[in-house]
């Protein structure tokens, strides 16, 4: 089967080399973003997706805009494609390019279509605290993550998963499930499904202030937040921004069954239930752990934070380096 790669981030690389491979499948081509300067150095930085394919000597091709590029689509036209594999590529492809290959144009998605249609999936399906997600591949048509179904793959989602953590796990989950509908697909045994789109909901870009924290939300809302916009949600502390990279909430979660570490911390605090503060509040300080903070509803353990200029750290090697102490305050921060 004869194929050209759309993809450009690290979540579309498993895919990719899934498809290099394996000896049914020929990579004619591969398309992914231009270059991006990057760094301290302000240098051209390639896609992930580019470098596996120039290290593999396949073609890349980086139109600025593929649906306005008329090289690229020419040579699109000329590849003679059986089918366009697109992963995360980041541009809308026009219907002019949908309709060149022979078998059409595949797309693999993060989530459970017709659920979290939209450029981050992960990111807010994280958020809005679901406890299962998935891969949906799917053939494209010109509306946004909108085309008839091919297949689906569920996994679990734990409590202390973040975006890097679920999207290194349906990248594999999305490498796997792609060569089984391109194979499906090839040999009629696939019946595309149309989405039910009364049932969609969107997975809009994320924006600034989807980053901020604001410590009168509950305590699972903050952590859902701080992992599904992983790792830079902000806060502010001794008037200084700092950014929560992982935290516990030490209270029930609806869905969540509470791992094994955090239960034998709140059993070693009984204490627990009678302390309060004000939001963003630390109430109390466990050793080897970190701090706990008051929020809106119930408390939250700080288990990572990364201060400004410094890599991340644990929790309790931020209250020994900061020398935190109970009663003080983190703030909210206007980014």
């Amino acid at each position: 089967m004869k194929i050209v790669f759309f993809g450009t981030p690290s979540f579309a690389v498993p895919t990719l080399e899934k498809l290099l491979n394996h000896s049914e499948f020929d990579v004619l081509a591969v398309v992914t973003q231009p270059d991006k300067r990057r760094g301290r150095g302000n240098q051209l930085i390639p896609s992930p997706v580019k470098a596996v394919a120039t290290s593999a000597n396949v073609p890349v091709w980086q139109p600025q805009r593929v649906k306005k590029d008329i090289d690229t689509l020419t040579k699109l036209k000329e590849s003679d494609a059986d089918v366009f594999v697109v992963v995360a590529y980041g541009q809308i492809l026009s219907q002019e390019i949908l309709e060149v290959p022979k078998l059409g144009c595949i797309n693999v998605h993060g989530s459970i279509l017709p659920k979290y249609r939209g450029a981050a999936p992960i990111q807010w399906c994280l958020c809005n605290g679901e406890t299962e997600t998935g891969i949906t591949t799917m053939l494209m048509d010109a509306g946004m993550d909108t085309g008839a179904m091919l297949l689906k793959a569920t996994t679990p989602i734990g409590l202390l998963d973040n975006a890097q953590d679920l999207a290194e796990k349906l990248a594999v989950m999305g490498a796997d499930l792609l060569v089984e509908t391109l194979w499906k697909l090839e040999h009629h045994e696939i019946e595309p499904i149309p989405q039910d789109s009364s049932q969609a909901t969107y997975a809009p870009l994320i924006k600034k202030e989807d980053y901020q924290l604001n410590w009168s939300k509950s305590a699972i809302q903050l952590h859902n937040q701080i992992r599904g916009f992983y790792p830079d949600c902000t806060a502010t502390f001794r008037n200084q921004p700092l950014k929560i990279t992982a935290t516990a909430p030490l209270d029930d979660a609806d869905g969540y069954e509470l791992p094994a570490e955090l239960q034998e911390i709140i059993h070693k605090l009984p204490n627990l239930s009678t302390v309060s503060g004000s939001p963003g509040q630390v109430v109390s300080i466990v050793k080897g752990l970190g701090a706990i903070i008051q929020t809106g509803e119930g408390l939250l353990l700080l288990r990572e934070v990364q201060p400004p200029g410094k890599r991340p750290q644990s929790g309790w090697d931020f209250v020994n380096g900061s020398r935190l102490t109970v009663g003080e305050i983190f703030g909210s921060a206007e980014l």
